[in-house]
């Protein structure tokens, strides 16, 4: 069994796409998935799987349209691959609430730094499938347009920690 993260695009964020964590445990557990948790109300679960990552996140994602209608992008890492991330990050002396990953499903484009604008001094970074960013003054009054991201699901520094965490833990335990 390997233990995975599943990050949910756009759930529970501005009051748009609402669900239950609660309900999202019961959907994955309802799919097959073990030792089902989720973290904070922004769309976290954590759990094991003998499937490989495309299969669980197909498997997530046709669970979601059926319980919501809705087609909600899902992410999915190993545990091993969101300790990877955390190692790799170049704004590791940056302060983790206001420094945040990006998930794409691929990597981002050798360019994709071109397009972008960071007005306050942010910092940005190209991942393997990930997209760093350093607010640096915060996030709240930032104008960072950056248009590669934007298929993909950002969490901080502080939550992807907690969420490798809990990964390894189930990792460890299997």
């Amino acid at each position: 069994m390997t233990a995975y993260v599943a990050l949910l695009r756009a759930v529970n964020v501005g009051g748009t796409g609402a669900l239950a964590m609660a309900e999202l445990r019961r959907l994955c557990e309802a799919a097959g998935f073990g030792s089902v948790s989720t973290y904070i109300a922004s769309g976290n679960v954590v759990f094991t799987s003998a499937l490989d990552a495309a299969a669980v996140r197909q498997r997530v994602e046709a669970a979601l349209h059926d319980a919501t209608g809705r087609r909600i992008v899902v992410t999915v890492r190993t545990a091993a691959e969101l300790a990877e991330v955390l190692a790799a990050s170049p704004f590791a002396d940056e302060a983790p609430a206001t420094t945040l990953i990006t998930f794409l499903e691929s990597p981002p484009a050798a360019d994709a730094l071109d397009t972008a604008v960071a007005p306050d001094g942010e910092r940005i970074a190209l991942g393997r499938r990930e997209i760093y960013v350093a607010y640096g003054a915060g996030m709240g009054r930032s104008k960072l347009r950056l248009p590669a991201a934007a298929g993909g699901t950002a969490r901080n520094v502080n939550t992807v920690t907690r969420l490798a965490a809990m990964a390894a833990a189930l990792d460890d335990a299997t």
